[in-house]
């Protein structure tokens, strides 16, 4: 019998998941910890220590909720993902209720946890608990055909609410959703007539939100001309303060060429801003260089792999889809990170999953992750007992077995 508080010996789950995220988490207090210097001259006293031991706590609590998570059987998910729904989107309308504006542009993404005094990011969360929603939605037609109109009220109406809630403060995640949403509905077998449709109807929604912003800029907050300039900075049409990101990231990757400067050693952390969240990857290759930029892209394939392999041994539907589900965005996450580092993608202020620093980032990675694991540890636990008992029955008498025969 397992000692309850050996923490080790009731890990479950794919040991290559824990394994590839104990080493991303482990890995990522050397960049920080670089990175962070920057910060800690502009808002501090020059001492990092204080960052990284938030960095640390962070960590930590993310460690707590996968090992957490990875406990509950997956297939309760599917009900607290209809309970928590209502409440992500109560949530994410008092997020943007608050008005909040910086330069005149949205920045309503967080909101005050009372009595704990830290800042959340609503939209993080309301990204997982939709993944959950969407692949208990599909598993439940799994057999059946389905109308438009049947999925109308239960599918595409939370799913657009959600999209409008985010996307005035955040069109990058808002994207990230619904791209992964769709992907997720067509991996599930959702019919591709209503797909196209509704995806032709989010583009011209999404043009017409963009028309009415320009034309009548004072009405709402929005943020369309920030994404309008970070596009032309991206197309180099353009001077913006995303120019002077990318700059300054290119001259970090350029700098650190195949071996990299080695830790600690990086130049231009102390001008590239947000260099331990959006462009950590720049510093991470400036210190480590090609070889370990390559190395850190692996890592994250690699994660990919055994997510795909965690659904494709899932003994149910739920379970493949929702595996897939919270855990194609982590990945597709993370290559945006890189992409926007070396100028393949506009700049869109997506973190480097378990890596970047920033609690709300770093707890809803783990939720995902904990999540994946709960579905691996099933499929264990179906092997384990199918193992015992073909073991019962090598270990019977020939009596016995003469008897089960009769």
């Amino acid at each position: 019998m397992k000692n309850p508080w050996n923490i080790i010996a009731n890990l479950k789950g794919d040991r290559a998941i824990w394994a590839i995220v104990a080493f991303l988490a482990l890995f990522s207090f050397l960049p920080v910890y670089s990175a962070s210097s920057n910060l800690a001259y502009l808002y501090g006293d020059g001492d990092t220590i204080g960052f990284l031991m938030r960095h640390f706590m962070h960590l930590v609590l993310g460690f707590a909720i996968i090992y957490g998570v990875h406990r509950v059987p997956y297939h309760y998910f599917k009900g607290l993902s209809i309970i928590l729904m209502p409440v992500i989107l109560i949530l994410l309308i008092v997020t943007l209720a608050q008005g909040t504006t910086i330069d005149g542009a949205n920045a309503s993404r967080w909101i005050q946890v009372p009595f704990v005094g830290f800042t959340f990011q609503t939209s993080t969360l309301a990204a997982v608990i939709l993944m959950v929603y969407v692949a208990r939605y599909l598993s439940k037609i799994n057999d059946r055909e389905i109308t438009f109109k049947e999925s109308l009220l239960p599918l595409w109406l939370p799913v657009g609410i959600m999209l409008a809630l985010i996307l005035p403060a955040n069109f990058s995640t808002t994207a990230i959703i619904a791209a992964m949403t769709f992907t997720l509905l067509f991996i599930g077998g959702y019919p591709l007539k209503y797909l196209g449709s509704m995806l032709l109807l989010g583009v011209f929604l999404l043009a017409f939100f963009v028309v009415a912003a320009k034309a009548f800029p004072k009405a709402f907050p929005n943020r369309v001309d920030t994404w309008m300039a970070r596009i032309d900075s991206f197309t180099d049409e353009g001077d913006t303060e995303a120019d002077y990101q990318i700059e300054k990231a290119k001259i970090a990757i350029a700098t650190g060429g195949v071996m990299g400067l080695g830790p600690g050693k990086s130049v231009q952390k102390n001008f590239l801003p947000q260099s331990t969240s959006d462009f950590i990857f720049a510093i991470i290759v400036e210190e480590w260089g090609l070889v370990g930029g390559m190395t850190l892209m692996l890592l994250y394939l690699l994660l990919l792999f055994r997510i795909v392999i965690v659904a494709y041994k899932s003994p149910s539907i739920f379970g493949k889809l929702v595996a897939l589900g919270v855990g194609l965005p982590i990945v597709f996450q993370a290559l945006i990170n890189m992409a926007v580092a070396v100028e393949l993608f506009p700049v869109t202020g997506q973190t480097l999953p378990m890596v970047s620093s920033g609690g709300t980032s770093i707890w809803m990675t783990c939720l995902a992750i904990g999540i994946i694991l709960s579905v691996s540890a099933k499929r264990e636990e179906i092997r384990a007992q199918e193992e015992k008992e073909e073991k019962e029955e090598k270990e019977m008498n020939p009596l016995e077995v003469l008897s089960e025969a009769i």
